[in-house]
C-alpha cells in the first residue's frame, strides 16, 4: 500500500461517519458480528484491494479480510472480490468508504488497461499526468501502473518540464532551456512543451532531452517525429482519446500522456452484502 494512505482513509471516514453512524448504532447491537462479501457487478481490472482491509482496521474493528483476487486481475460480474468477518457495526460503518476507494481506483486501472491494449504492438508507453484527485495522487498513479501504464512526474518537484508560461517568462525556448540546464542537476532531463513545428525546431536546437507535442494534429505529429529523428524523446499530449490513441502511436512517438486516465475514468460497479450475522 502506498505511503500516506492511512491519512487519506482517516479523512474519508471522518467525512462519512462524522461522530458516529447513527442508523447502525440504533439498529445493530455492539456485540453483533457478521460476514459480508464484496462482489463485482461488471467486468473490470481490480485495484485498491489492500485498502479495503485498512478501512476497517482504521475503524478499530477486529475485521478479518480475505481477498480472492490480487490487484491487476480481471474480475467479472458475480465474482466475489473479498470476504469480511467481524463487528457488524464496523462492517456497515466502513462499507461506503471501502467501496469508494475500490470502485474509483479499479475504474482508473480499467481505463488504463483499455488504452494500453489499444496500442499493443507499438513501441509507445502510456503515461498519466498531474491531473489527479487532490490528495489521491499516489493512489491513482498506482492504479495507472496496475492497469499497465506508466507514471509521468509525480509533482513539480521531480521533473523539469518547461511549459508555455515558463517559455514566455524566460523569453523563449532557447533561453528557458539554457537557464534550466545551467542550474539543473547534471543528469536531469529537460522536457519542453511545444505546439508548432517551428517550436519543435527551436526545442531541438536548444538541446531539449524530451519534446512534448501539445495538442498537435496527427499530421504535424508525424512531421515532428520525422524531423526529430530520435535526437530527442517525443511525447504526445493533449486531446488524446481512446478513439485516436492508436493513430497517435502510429506516428512513432515514444510516450503518450493522458489526463483522461484519471479524469475521465468511471468508477466501476461493486456491491457489498452482509450474508450472515449473529446478534
Amino acid at each position: 500500500m502506498v505511503g500516506g494512505t492511512s491519512a487519506i482513509i482517516d479523512l474519508a471516514l471522518r467525512e462519512d461517519i462524522g461522530h458516529r453512524d447513527v442508523t447502525t448504532h440504533l439498529l445493530v447491537n455492539k456485540e453483533a458480528r457478521g460476514t459480508a462479501r464484496m462482489r463485482a457487478k461488471e467486468t473490470f481490472v481490480l485495484a485498491g484491494s489492500e485498502i479495503v482491509s485498512q478501512v476497517f482496521v482504521r475503524l478499530g474493528g477486529d475485521v478479518k479480510t480475505t481477498l480472492f483476487y490480487e490487484d491487476g486481475a480481471e474480475v467479472h460480474a458475480g465474482d466475489a472480490i473479498a470476504e469480511l468477518k467481524g463487528s457488524l457495526r464496523v462492517l456497515l460503518g466502513g462499507e461506503r468508504t471501502a467501496l469508494n476507494f475500490l470502485q474509483r481506483l479499479s475504474g482508473v486501472a480499467t481505463e488504463t488497461r483499455r488504452i494500453v491494449k489499444k496500442v499493443e504492438g507499438y513501441p509507445v508507453r502510456i503515461l498519466d499526468t498531474r491531473k489527479t484527485t487532490p490528495g489521491w495522487r499516489a493512489l491513482e498513479k498506482e492504479a495507472v501502473r496496475i492497469g499497465g501504464g506508466y507514471n509521468h512526474r509525480w509533482g513539480l518537484y521531480d521533473g523539469i518540464l518547461i511549459k508555455d508560461n515558463h517559455i514566455g517568462v524566460a523569453g523563449g525556448i532557447v533561453r528557458a532551456v539554457e537557464r534550466a540546464r545551467l542550474n539543473a542537476p547534471l543528469l536531469a532531463k529537460i522536457e519542453v512543451e511545444v505546439s508548432t513545428l517551428r517550436e519543435v525546431e527551436e526545442a531541438l536546437r536548444a538541446g531539449a532531452d524530451v519534446i512534448m507535442l501539445d495538442n498537435m494534429s496527427i499530421t504535424d505529429m508525424k512531421k515532428a517525429v520525422d524531423f526529430i529523428n530520435k535526437r530527442a524523446l517525443v511525447e504526445a499530449s493533449g486531446g488524446i482519446t481512446f478513439e485516436n490513441v492508436e493513430a497517435i502511436a502510429r506516428t512513432g512517438v515514444d510516450f503518450v500522456s493522458m489526463g483522461a486516465l484519471t479524469t475521465a475514468s468511471r468508477a466501476v460497479d461493486i456491491t457489498m452484502e452482509v450474508e450472515r450475522y449473529l446478534e
